[in-house]
């Protein structure tokens, strides 16, 4: 063995060394999930940590300058069972705009929203109530519950469903696009430590731009002359300013079981929905309601709302919350396929250049994870090649 490759195999050797001390001694190795959800995490966390970096150190297989980098740069490979469920969250949710534009043909708004919300609490509170945790009684607890149950349930639910008579469900899909940046605007101000980067800032000003060329130059000419969609466009955009809300309060939120939370936010949503009827009067249809109507309506309360809530956690458990982010992509253009697909929808070209501004936004965003990946890991070699 000549001179070169016995150094050679002497750095691989302390390499292997180093990477190893890292491994048992310092790192805990992580497929990017997310355990917030689980009440017991913190007490077992300390029994199982040995376990964990055993388990995913043969999983993942990181090389030996790779052991001693943060726990944000190993990812594993995501399961078969992972796609299909995030393909499955994009046909439920990205059809949910289709349901809805054939539910409001025949029935109120509010009408839409009750239906789903209580076909909804209906599948969802027994199942929680043999399956979930249930988190001890507080006051903090329960009104992060009735304030998702505003957010991210009454006020979207309604907003969507009143702009989709006036607008196409693929347009609705479009504008629903921009709730991770409206998230990331929010977060800045109401979570602690996030800030807005230059990524974020460049992917908020992409989408919001894309919401400009969206409405079009003769948006708010049409609004003095109480003509074109404006407001429907508008009331879309506020459902998912509300989602962006909620997304904050379930982050802010104190630790409890994610299907017991699912189902208490859902059900509290169910009863504010019944003063909304009676203060609005809304409670005849629009039109005698036909079959497809109320099919409409079942669906979007079984798959859309209940079965995607469940599915939804259990993605976020399984896979994380970064692989979940991938929804954001899928669900415009899905929402914009079925409606040409199934009511004939026709996008207009500012339509489709907005849905690319936005989406682009939103990959900007995901520039600075993948950016810091990159740093970490060259400034982590670096320092390992210089100590040998």
């Amino acid at each position: 063995m000549s001179g070169m490759d016995e150094e050679s195999a002497y750095k691989t050797q302390q390499l292997n060394r180093t990477g190893a001390k890292c491994a048992t001694n310092q790192i805990v190795f992580t497929d990017d999930k997310d355990h917030r959800d689980d009440p017991g995490s913190d007490q077992k966390s300390e029994q199982q940590s040995g376990r964990r970096s055993e388990s995913s150190t043969a999983e993942a297989q990181p090389s030996p300058a790779d052991r001693c980098l943060p726990p944000m740069q190993l990812r594993r490979h995501h399961s078969l069972s992972d796609w299909l469920m995030l393909m499955s969250l994009v046909l439920m949710w990205g059809t949910s705009f289709l349901f809805t534009k054939i539910a409001v043909g025949g029935l109120h708004s509010e009408l839409v929203a009750a239906g789903r919300l209580i076909v909804a609490a209906v599948l969802l509170v027994p199942f929680a109530w043999w399956l979930a945790v249930r988190p001890a009684a507080g006051a903090r607890l329960w009104v992060f519950y009735l304030l998702i149950a505003i957010f991210g349930n009454v006020l979207p639910f309604s907003l969507i469903a009143w702009g989709q008579r006036f607008i196409d469900s693929g347009l609705a899909g479009i504008l629903m696009a921009v709730m991770p940046l409206a998230t990331l605007g929010l977060a800045h101000f109401l979570v602690p430590g996030e800030r807005m980067t230059r990524y974020r800032a460049a992917g908020f000003l992409l989408g919001f731009s894309g919401v400009i060329v969206l409405m079009g130059p003769d948006a708010f000419a049409d609004l003095t002359n109480s003509q074109g969609h404006l407001l429907p466009m508008l009331a879309v955009l506020g459902g998912a300013i509300s989602y962006a809300v909620s997304s904050i309060l379930a982050r802010l939120r104190p630790t409890s079981d994610a299907l017991f939370s699912a189902a208490s936010t859902i059900s509290l949503a169910s009863l504010l929905m019944v003063p909304i009827l009676l203060f609005t009067g809304d409670i005849r249809p629009t039109a005698t309601p036909e079959m497809p109507h109320l099919i409409a309506v079942l669906l979007l309360g079984v798959f859309a709302t209940a079965i995607a809530t469940i599915v939804y956690f259990r993605l976020v458990k399984s896979a994380g919350p970064s692989f979940v982010a991938q929804l954001n992509y899928f669900i415009p253009l899905w929402a914009v396929g079925v409606g040409i697909l199934f009511l004939g929808e026709a996008p207009e070209p500012n339509h489709l250049y907005a849905l690319g501004l936005i989406l682009c936004g939103l990959l900007v965003t995901q520039l600075e994870r993948r950016s810091a990946v990159a740093r970490y890991s060259n400034k982590s070699r670096k320092a390992l090649e210089k100590r040998l």
